[in-house]
């Protein structure tokens, strides 16, 4: 189930695998020329997921735009090449299971309505992890989806046996980026929770519209950053409309992160919006503590963060254990025992027990203005190894009510 992480070239930028492959675009060979027939018959996005739809379909561009995605743009590849200067390894922003990425520029002469701005440009690698069901999917959910904490899909090409997309511009790069490599610098308190509403905003649109969306896919490289360090999702590819009519959950192929998936998906392969809740709960933890969801480089009782920081998580003691070296003490002390209340019961086995993300979005809102500092003593040194099982867990509420 574990998908290719991204690795980043520098803080700046989005992710990167180490090996530069770029000056060669990969070329996608369909096999189902009767798609664009099953096109016409989908009568809603509401209805539809990317699972309705063939591994290898060919289609066309007008065809796409009518059924999924009026308001994007339709890019030629030789536009796509040109504004990326051929997809040269200078403008490579980074590279993961579903192609390479590359920055580029637009101006307003490309397009009516298109205002001169940096894109990003995302390649579909065919030898790759995600195929054409995760670019439609992004297609068929970002073209009809809009929010502050979305990143924007400007446009696509789906030209002969090419798939593209074409994003706005995130100058700061993913949170994974800032949390874990040693070129950045580190993320004050006051950001990593503004960071944290933002995501939080985005699942609970996305948990809330007409037809719910599950993301499936919530961690740290997803998380794209603006120049403000304005959260949003990114990477639809593995997005599901949420269940139906009496249904309780979705029953799907498991895929994600290892690390980041609720547990219940992971053995029964029942979706719900409330698995999104576990893999931000997981993204909060990292908040906290600067440390991967999966480290195996780790002593074996500490590769695990869910399993390793839960019992930390119980009294304002604890938490100060596990806070991220790198704060330097410079975090609320109510605020850090309130993101850690907050992440226990999103981590909760049992996925009843997990709040809604509208909660946890009032909960994380309402930490912004405690301004009681830590300060630079260093906590009590970690002298005893809890064993790695879940704590006891009281109801959500009381921990809301003790904050």
């Amino acid at each position: 189930m574990t998908t290719k992480t991204w690795r980043p070239l520098t803080a700046g930028c989005c992710r990167v695998h180490d090996q530069v492959i770029a000056g060669k675009l990969p070329r996608f060979r369909p096999n189902r020329p009767e798609f664009s027939k099953k096109i016409a018959q989908l009568s809603s996005f509401r209805r539809l997921s990317a699972s309705d739809v063939p591994d290898s379909p060919s289609t066309t561009s007008e065809a796409l735009t009518h059924a999924f995605a009026p308001g994007l743009h339709v890019f030629s590849l030789g536009e796509l090449r040109a504004i990326t200067q051929n997809f040269c390894g200078g403008f490579l922003l980074g590279e993961g299971g579903f192609g390479t990425v590359h920055k580029g520029y637009v101006d307003d002469r490309l397009r009516p309505g298109l205002k001169a701005q940096a894109v990003a440009v995302k390649l579909l690698d065919v030898e790759g992890l995600q195929g054409h069901r995760e670019w439609l999917a992004e297609v068929i959910f970002l073209g009809k989806l809009r929010h502050p904490h979305l990143v924007k899909l400007i446009g696509y090409c789906c030209e002969d046996k090419e798939r593209l997309l074409v994003y706005e511009f995130m100058p700061r790069g993913s949170l994974e980026n800032h949390l874990f490599k040693r070129i950045s610098n580190s993320l004050a308190w006051g950001i990593r929770l503004k960071i944290a509403i933002g995501a939080a905003k985005g699942l609970a649109f996305l948990h809330g519209a007409e037809k719910p969306v599950i993301y499936r896919d919530f961690k740290t490289s997803n998380v794209l950053l603006d120049s403000d360090f304005t959260a949003k999702l990114s990477d639809f590819g593995l997005a599901k409309v949420g269940p139906e009519g009496e249904d309780t959950h979705v029953t799907t192929r498991v895929m994600g992160t290892q690390g980041y998936a609720a547990p219940e998906y992971v053995m029964t392969g029942h979706l719900t919006t409330r698995s999104d809740v576990y893999s931000f709960g997981v993204v909060l933890l990292e908040l906290l503590t600067g440390r991967r969801s999966m480290d195996k480089s780790r002593p074996k009782r500490e590769q695990n963060l869910v399993d390793w920081a839960t019992p930390y998580l119980t009294t304002t003691r604890r938490v100060r254990m596990i806070m991220d070296p790198r704060l330097e003490g410079q975090f609320s002390v109510k605020g850090s025992r309130a993101v850690a209340a907050l992440a226990s019961q999103c981590v909760n086995p049992k996925l009843k027990a997990r709040p809604p993300m509208h909660v946890v979005v009032e909960v994380l809102e309402g930490l912004q203005h405690l301004r009681d500092m830590a300060g630079n003593a260093p906590p009590a040194p970690l002298t005893q190894t809890y064993r790695t099982q879940r704590a006891a867990r009281k109801p959500f509420s009381e921990h809301v009510h003790k904050v």
